[in-house]
């Protein structure tokens, strides 16, 4: 009877040994996306779903951050797997210029391409501002100090000739910016964000806006200086009472990981991602622009080694 017992033991143990070994690997993701209220979020809590549903032994999660700033600092420090990025920041973390100097990420690779993030600058139309030569002498926010909407900023108004000295320069967030422009404390803010953005169709929706537009000899010089910028079209009435549409040009979000990040998980990660379109579309308006034949548009940065993989043997 002891021998009988011992050999359904050691068969016990043989069989949950086999059950271990067969047992797909656990791979946990922590998806870097931005605050609860932004676009990154719900394309990130939809990122999250899709893999594990669809890729065996993933944990995938999304947690809120301060977006593409603190993502790049999270993913280098290892606290994060996947982030989403603008693909003017993640330039500057590969080649350490800009905000990101002293403290860049040379390993930072790209995933994808997602969509636009279109730069806006909204003046009060009681301003008089219809062009970016008439900003000088009045009250701008440039976006936080240090954010990317500064940058895109600072590039811009350098594109046509102007500096932060020819301006009353205010350094806030954007939702301190539409709260200013709505009493009247500022008279323009830039923002870069997707379009339509919820502060400027709140802002319109009590104060009469102009968008002001960045094209021409500006954005021929930005560009050309600025690979990552891309000309861009706000359609008539994106916002209450401006009724034409507006050139401007935008830098694209994205994603992107580490160089360690395993070849065929990121190869995985892709292939699910955009075989489930709908559920990104379902997530958020802009999920619908995500696809395939634009993933990587605009790329400013090194595709990891599984994304180079993937796109050689599905870019149409």
């Amino acid at each position: 009877m002891k021998k009988r017992s011992i050999a359904l033991a050691m068969a016990l143990l043989a069989l949950a040994a086999l059950f271990v070994a067969c047992a797909p690997k656990q791979r946990f993701i922590t998806i870097g996306t931005g605050g609860t209220a932004g676009t990154y979020f719900p394309l990130g809590g939809a990122l999250a779903e899709i893999w594990n549903k669809n890729i065996k032994g993933m944990n995938a999660n999304a947690t809120s951050t301060g977006a593409s700033a603190a993502n790049v600092a999270l993913l280098k420090d290892g606290k994060v797997d996947v982030i989403f990025v603008q693909n003017d920041a993640a330039y500057y973390a590969y080649t350490d210029t800009e905000s990101y100097k002293g403290k860049g990420m040379k390993e930072i690779r790209g995933l994808a391409s997602l969509y636009n993030e279109t730069c806006q600058l909204v003046a009060l139309e009681s301003s008089g501002i219809k062009t970016i030569a008439d900003l000088k002498g009045k009250r701008v926010s440039v976006g936080a100090a240090g954010s990317g909407v500064e940058a895109n900023a600072r590039q811009i108004l350098e594109a046509a000739g102007l500096t932060y000295n020819d301006i009353k320069v205010q350094y806030l967030s954007f939702a301190e910016s539409a709260s200013n422009l709505k009493d009247g404390n500022i008279d323009a803010a830039f923002n870069t964000a997707g379009a339509p953005t919820a502060a400027i169709q709140d802002l319109a929706a009590s104060k009469k806006i102009v968008l002001v537009p960045v094209d021409g000899a500006v954005a021929d010089a930005l560009m050309k200086k600025w690979a990552f910028y891309t000309p861009t079209v706000i359609p008539a009435n994106t916002y209450a009472g401006v009724g034409t549409d507006v050139m401007t040009v935008s830098v694209k979000s994205m994603l992107a990981v580490s160089d360690k990040l395993d070849d065929k998980v990121v190869y995985e990660m892709l292939k699910t991602m955009f075989a489930n379109g709908e559920r990104l579309a379902a997530s958020h308006k802009k999920g619908a622009d995500i696809k395939l034949a634009t993933a990587t548009d605009g790329m400013s940065i090194p595709l990891h080694p599984g994304a180079e993989k993937f796109y050689k043997e599905n870019k149409k």
